[in-house]
């Protein structure tokens, strides 16, 4: 799963690395070692722009920068609580979902992150991991999107949400969770997003290249992490008295 991940990167940077528009204006989240679920959080969205009138324009489309709320909430949700439930949406049933088909088919995005953490049973403790690209390059998890308006509150402004898949954990990290975001690559990008391909089967059953997950850096951090309160670059910082631990071979 991925309950917990680290987003750094000022939207100038993220616009760079997705080739994207920011639209985040003043809404962009400020720099956070320890995004949580119902945090706002920045997704990469590519929709047909649309003209005063509100008609789409179908010739093109335009790849942007939008604010959401991590935990997506579904249309027909009677509030925003059933959100901090929706982090995550399972790749090989999400499609049949009736939380997530309509953005399977129609609402898709990419979640950037610096890496996620994870957490390993070690007897009694539970001792935490961060998966981070050595290059600093983002790491781009797989997501949907949903629009939700308050149906108690006439006029409601709209709740613009969003969930992280999850597939299969393979490679090495499988020896700390079963299950990891479902990443995607760069030559993935355009398909994943692209509004007008409504069949995306393929994407969802394709598990991260293996040559990716076994690339990452698996790196054993503080327990301060498990603290939504807590917050700092120290958080991503390697645990020197976890030094120890050698369950596979990684970058460091």
């Amino acid at each position: 799963m991925c309950g917990r991940y680290a987003a750094t990167k000022d939207p100038a940077t993220l616009a760079a690395e997705f080739d994207a528009l920011d639209a985040t204006g003043d809404q962009a989240p400020a720099t956070d070692y320890n995004v949580a679920p119902t945090k706002d959080v920045v997704a990469v969205v590519q929709r047909h722009p649309r003209d005063e009138e509100g008609d789409a324009d179908p010739s093109t489309t335009v790849r942007s920068l939008r604010v959401m709320r991590w935990g997506l909430v579904p249309v027909w949700a009677k509030d925003l609580s059933i959100g901090s439930r929706m982090i995550n949406a399972r790749a090989e049933k999400a499609a049949t979902t009736s939380a997530f088909r309509t953005s399977v088919a129609k609402r898709r995005c990419l979640v950037p992150a610096d890496g996620w953490y994870e957490w390993r049973r070690e007897g009694k403790v539970k001792q935490p991991f961060f998966m981070t690209r050595p290059d600093g390059r983002s790491l781009a998890m797989a997501g949907l999107w949903s629009v939700w308006r308050d149906p108690a509150v006439k006029d409601a402004p709209p709740v613009v949400s969003t969930a992280v898949l999850t597939t299969d954990a393979v490679g090495p990290l499988a020896d700390i969770h079963d299950r990891m975001p479902l990443l995607m690559t760069e030559d993935q990008w355009a398909a994943w997003l692209d509004p007008d391909v409504g069949e995306v089967d393929e994407l969802l059953t394709t598990p991260p290249p293996l040559d990716l997950v076994e690339s990452l850096e698996l790196r054993p951090v503080s327990t301060k992490v498990n603290n939504v309160r807590n917050n700092g670059p120290g958080l991503l910082e390697r645990d020197e008295d976890k030094a120890d631990i050698t369950l596979f071979d990684n970058p460091s």
